[in-house]
């Protein structure tokens, strides 16, 4: 079940998001600790969902700051008007209970007893299972903080050895993925906010995100998972693109992102998990290859991996970035006239910013293909060790302005969002007869390509690029070609917040 909660101030707003999350929810919490002298009775009339009842103190991240005594008394008459559900802490379910017992005599309310830990997830997950369950409460809830990726698998394990109806994810940026695959790790519900603002908890992503992104509707116990490593991933259109494919054609499947610091902690800990497939971004692109199992030949030569399929329990990487990079340069012939499509990039000067993954596949393309190619990057030991790898110069940052270019490629994520001001270099470097190529699809138009265009260049934007890749790693994960027409409109649509 997904749960839209309310946390308006007052009364008639409340009422009026109760009705908006109507149309969404499974049930409905109503956070009476947010709301100014709520009248418990008419919001209980006027529901039209299942009604989750919550008066959370500020010892547990909520607002409440009356006595305890106080608190308690409202959740009491919860029960007595018949609530569907009602939400007490673990250290004051024996306060709700100590004159009445827990359920009133004819009331149907049923209870949820919950711990929040806003800090960390310990370690002693079952134990504090074990404890909330002597309680004789019909839900339990434990919601905890990710400060790590791997904190997710902590839940994981624990609803999988739940034998009661158990609430539990995390909490924070990290935390996203367990409330989003909720019905994968085995939640009795999850939560989703109303729209950006109306957020109960760190790291609740909103119904529309929930629904449309990620297509909650169609997840089930065992959708096939895929998901995006990166850091940060948050800006990533990938989400959106895949998860479209997947209902597109009929894939049991969803694609989430995983925010991960250490690549080494992330695949020991999320074997476990059964991921069908993955897409590597920065930083981790070159990293990860010492954690698969096998690489494929293309993707071992270049030293970088954005692609990663499980079969049958082994990891296997690949790279598509190489050959995505070149379609969308050999594209460049026909705004360009720079030749054939076949032949355009042979002998042509290109000065690749970058040396990092998405640098190392277009820097071997590019030789392959017979071009000259030299290696900027502000950290010139990389650039360095790059062109030695590939058989091509590198150049010192310093020195780019001295540098005769026909093509200049921006393979660094200077100018990503959301950092969308920041440009790789100074615009006076740019000059008239040269095509720039930002490998960033997002923002669609970069500060670099903006300052090219109106330097009179040529532009290219990341976006064929990303189709490329991203059409060639769902062919990997599922043997089927998707429309490339499709994952651009998608992509468009996306990135202009239509």
């Amino acid at each position: 079940m997904i749960c839209i909660p309310i946390t308006a101030n007052n009364l008639d707003d409340a009422l009026q998001d109760m009705a908006e999350a109507s149309k969404f929810a499974d049930i409905i919490e109503v956070r009476l600790d947010y709301i100014k002298n709520p009248d418990l009775k008419y919001i209980l009339e006027r529901r039209t969902k299942p009604l989750i009842i919550t008066n959370r103190p500020d010892r547990e991240g909520g607002k409440f700051n009356g006595s305890e005594e106080e608190r308690i008394a409202v959740l009491k008459h919860a029960i007595q008007l018949q609530a569907d559900f009602v939400d007490i802490e673990h250290d004051s379910i024996h306060n709700l209970c100590r004159d009445t017992g827990l359920h009133v005599p004819s009331s149907k309310t049923k209870f949820i007893v919950s711990y929040h830990n806003f800090r960390e997830t310990p370690d002693d997950l079952i134990s504090l299972y074990q404890r909330l369950s002597q309680s004789d409460a019909d839900t339990i809830k434990i919601v905890t903080h990710a400060n790590s990726i791997t904190d997710n698998i902590k839940i994981y394990r624990l609803l999988q050895q739940a034998r009661r109806p158990l609430i539990s994810f995390c909490m924070g940026e990290y935390g996203i993925i367990s409330r989003i695959l909720y019905k994968r790790f085995g939640s009795y519900l999850t939560f989703a906010s109303l729209r950006k603002g109306k957020e109960s908890a760190p790291g609740q992503i909103t119904i529309q995100e929930f629904l449309l992104t990620y297509q909650a509707q169609r997840q089930e116990k065992d959708t096939g998972i895929y998901g995006l490593i990166g850091n940060p991933v948050s800006h990533s259109i990938s989400p959106m693109i895949h998860n479209t494919l997947f209902k597109e054609m009929n894939f049991n499947s969803i694609y989430v992102p995983f925010k991960v610091d250490n690549i080494g902690d992330f695949f020991r800990s999320f074997r476990e998990l059964d991921v069908k497939g993955y897409s590597v971004t920065i930083p981790h692109k070159e990293s990860v290859i010492n954690h698969l199992d096998a690489i494929d030949p293309v993707a071992k030569k270049i030293g970088a991996v954005n692609t990663i399929v499980n079969k049958d329990g082994k990891f296997v990487g690949y790279n598509t970035d190489c050959k995505a990079a070149i379609l969308a340069l050999e594209d460049i012939h026909q705004v360009s006239g720079m030749g054939t499509k076949n032949d355009h990039l042979k002998d042509k000067r290109i000065t690749l910013l970058g040396a990092g993954g998405a640098a190392r596949a277009i820097a071997f393309g590019l030789q392959d293909r017979g071009a000259q190619v030299t290696i900027v990057s502000r950290n010139y030991e990389r650039a360095q060790s790059l062109s030695r790898d590939v058989g091509c110069s590198s150049k010192e940052l310093k020195d780019l302005q001295k540098i005769e270019t026909d093509i200049l490629i921006n393979a660094t994520p200077v100018g990503m969002l959301p950092a969308v001001n920041e440009t790789p270099i100074d615009k006076k470097l740019l000059k008239p007869s040269t095509v720039v190529f930002d490998t960033i699809y997002n923002p669609i138009e970069t500060r670099l390509l903006r300052e090219a265009k109106a330097q009179g260049c040529k532009i290219v934007g990341g976006l064929p690029m990303f189709v490329n890749q991203a059409a060639a790693q769902f062919e990997l994960w599922t043997g089927m070609k998707p429309s490339r027409a499709l994952i651009e409109d998608i992509a468009y649509k996306k990135l202009l917040g239509e």
